[in-house]
This record gives structure tokens, C-alpha cells and sequence, in this order.
């Protein structure tokens, strides 16, 4: 948008932030300030009441986030649609403010709104107001290769390289899904190859056996990957984990990062049945957000001394209600566990009996092994 508009590619820097860090980040803000910019755009980051630039750093900031939050960073100005059902995500907020600036934006820049979308939401869900209509940009473009590419976009940067700067030159130099996805463009194969790296890293780890929290609420998986793969494994096992009591599938990645602990946290299938709704629906069953919180409020330290809340950083609990996690020391993560009381076993706490009991042999192996024959 910005060279539709007239502004010369030379005077517009991207940054693309560090493996495990964030924008709100010092090293992160030294970076920023170095390409001595006079604004700063943030997408899909920011919404945190801590700084997103340095405190001498001059630049107008706008920050065009999803992700939930009450607080956001002082003198910046915000685009956040995170307390309105069904959210809009990043990419969509952003086409809609760069819509109306130039009649060329529509027909060049609504697949990457729709992509974008799909990235966050699923490809099952209903487009349908509030919603803008993009039905134009469906019928153009075939939802199943807006899927297939968002699938190739997300691998690099799961990998254990951080390889973004391969996804974003893919992205930058499309015209259109079908570019994204053409194996014959030598931007893409780079794309390719990173997904058959990050299938085989969660087939590795797809078959780790889970714990659960005494109240049943929880299903605990630990792997250690440099790979950013505790997500996919979190929503593979949330789709087909059942209990009476079961509300989240956390997922712990002890080797993400040196020293910390990442861990991504998905709705259980089973939780959203009972409510009679589905992934799709707006208004989740459970807010994992607020549920993490409420497991480290449990804390009651001696006088004197902080509770882990205070204790565990800014990057807990960060995220959407319906996916959440954290970046955290390890040692805050075992009192987390500790205070879930993970492997605790109660009565009427364990998983029910047949699929997803948590002493069966079966670690997904049924579902997991049909995707992968010869």
C-alpha cells in the first residue's frame, strides 16, 4: 500500500524480530531505532503495556494487533479487535485500514487479508459478517490453495533455524496464492522443503504420552525441540484427547529456547462439544488466558516473599483466550505444574475410559501413522 501510494521501497524498511523474542524487547527496540525510522508500523504484536520502540526513539508508532488485552503501550496509537466476537485478525485489520487509500489495494492485497485469516482462524471458518464480504476473492482463488499456503508461509519460522526472512520473501514476491504454492518457483522451494523438515519434527514428538492435572482440566505433554513445534502437537492432541473434565492440551518445549520454557496451550475438542460448539464458533468455552491465571493465583507464598504471578514475567498467559501459552523459566514452570498438580490422580479427576485415557498405550499412533504411509 504504502507504493501504491508513492513512497519509494528504499525508504521503507521491514524488521523481522529474533527467534523467542518480541517487540517489546530491548535488543528488539536497538534494532528498530537503527533503521531510524520516523514511524514505526507493529503487526500482529504490541498489545502489552510495556513500549514496542525505545524510550529515545522519536518514531510514531501504530500498533495493528488481534491479540487479547486490556493495556497497550503509551503513546502509540492502537488498532486492536480483540474484545469484539467473532476478532477480527491482523491481516484483515490491516487490509481494511489500507483499503480505502488506493483503488488498487482490493484486487492486490484481499488474498493476503483472506490467507491471513485463515492462518489464524482456520480454513473452517465461517466467512460471514461482521465479516466483510470476500466472496469475489474465494471464487478468484481456491480456498484449498489459500490453505495449502498458509501451511507453507508458517513452516520456515517453525523450524529451528527461525527461518522467516524465507516466508516473507515468498509472500513479497507473490501475486497471488498460486505463486505461493507452485513448487516451480525458486522462492518457494525453500517452503517446501522447511514442511517436510517441521512434519517429521511433530511426528517425532506426536506421540509423547500426556499428564493431567488433578482436576482433570489439563493434559500436559513435555518435549524438547528447537523446532517451534509445541503448537501443532498442542492442536493435533486437543482434536482428539477426550475426557469429562478435560478444558486444555498444554504442550512444554524444553528446548525452544536455552533457559526457558515455551509452552502453547489449545481448547480440547471435547470441551467445545460439551458446550455445543465448535472451533469455529465465536465466544470460546474456555478462557485459557484467565484459566492460567487462576492456576498461578493459587500461590501463597510466606510474607515476604512475591507469588509466582508476580514472579513469572510478561510473557504468561499472553495470546487469544481460546490459544494461549507463555515463555517462561523453568523453575516458574514446575511451580506452575506443581500448583496444577500435574500427575496428581483424584477421583473423578482421570480421563474416561477408552479414547484418550491417560494410561492407553495409544499416543495418537492410529491417527498419525494413516497420514504418513508409504
Amino acid at each position: 500500500t504504502l507504493v501504491l501510494l508513492g513512497h519509494s521501497e528504499e525508504n521503507i524498511a521491514i524488521h523481522l524480530l529474533q527467534k523467542g523474542s518480541n517487540v517489546h524487547e530491548p535488543s528488539e527496540h536497538a534494532a528498530i531505532k537503527a533503521l531510524d525510522g520516523s514511524y514505526v508500523i507493529v503487526i500482529d504484536q504490541g498489545s502489552r503495556p510495556t513500549r514496542v520502540t525505545a524510550e529515545d526513539d522519536p518514531a510514531e508508532v501504530l500498533i495493528i494487533d488481534h491479540h487479547f488485552s486490556d493495556t497497550f503501550p503509551p503513546g502509540a496509537k492502537i488498532v486492536n479487535a480483540s474484545h469484539h466476537e467473532p476478532v477480527a485478525t491482523s491481516a484483515l485489520l490491516a487490509y481494511l485500514i489500507c483499503k480505502p487509500l488506493h483503488k488498487r489495494v482490493s484486487s492486490s492485497c484481499d488474498w493476503l487479508a483472506c490467507m491471513g485469516t485463515i492462518g489464524d482462524l482456520g480454513s473452517t471458518f465461517k466467512w460471514e459478517r461482521p465479516f466483510p464480504d470476500m466472496s469475489e476473492t474465494f471464487k478468484r482463488y481456491k480456498k484449498k490453495t489459500m490453505t495449502e499456503g498458509v501451511s507453507l508461509i508458517n513452516a520456515p519460522r517453525r523450524t529451528a533455524t527461525f527461518d522467516v526472512i524465507s516466508a516473507w520473501t515468498a509472500v513479497n514476491s507473490a501475486n497471488s496464492p498460486d505463486d505461493v504454492v507452485s513448487p516451480a518457483s525458486l522462492t518457494t522451494i525453500r517452503l517446501f522443503d522447511a514442511r517436510h523438515e517441521i512434519n517429521l519434527e511433530v511426528e517425532r514428538w506426536s506421540h509423547t504420552a500426556p499428564q493431567f492435572s488433578s482436576d482433570g482440566k489439563v493434559a500436559l505433554l513435555r518435549i524438547r525441540s528447537a523446532a517451534q513445534v509445541h503448537p501443532v502437537v498442542a492442536t493435533r492432541w486437543a482434536g482428539h484427547l477426550k475426557s469429562s473434565a478435560l478444558q486444555i492440551v498444554m504442550v512444554a518445549n524444553e528446548g525452544y529456547l536455552p533457559s526457558r520454557v515455551n509452552f502453547s496451550c489449545r481448547i480440547a475438542r471435547c470441551a467445545y462439544a460439551r458446550a455445543g460448539k465448535t472451533n469455529s464458533s465465536s465466544g470460546p468455552p474456555v478462557d485459557i488466558i484467565e484459566l492460567l491465571k487462576s492456576y498461578a493465583d493459587r500461590d501463597q507464598p510466606p510474607e515476604g516473599q512475591l507469588p509466582l504471578r508476580e514472579r513469572i514475567g510478561d510473557n504468561f498467559a499472553r495470546g487469544h483466550k481460546q490459544a494461549s501459552g507463555g515463555i517462561v523459566k523453568p523453575e516458574h514452570f514446575e511451580e506452575l505444574c506443581a500448583l496444577m498438580e500435574i500427575g496428581v490422580k483424584k477421583e473423578g479427576s482421570s480421563p474416561r475410559k477408552g479414547k484418550g485415557r491417560a494410561g492407553q498405550k495409544n499416543t495418537l499412533d492410529g491417527y498419525f501413522k494413516s497420514k504418513h504411509k508409504p
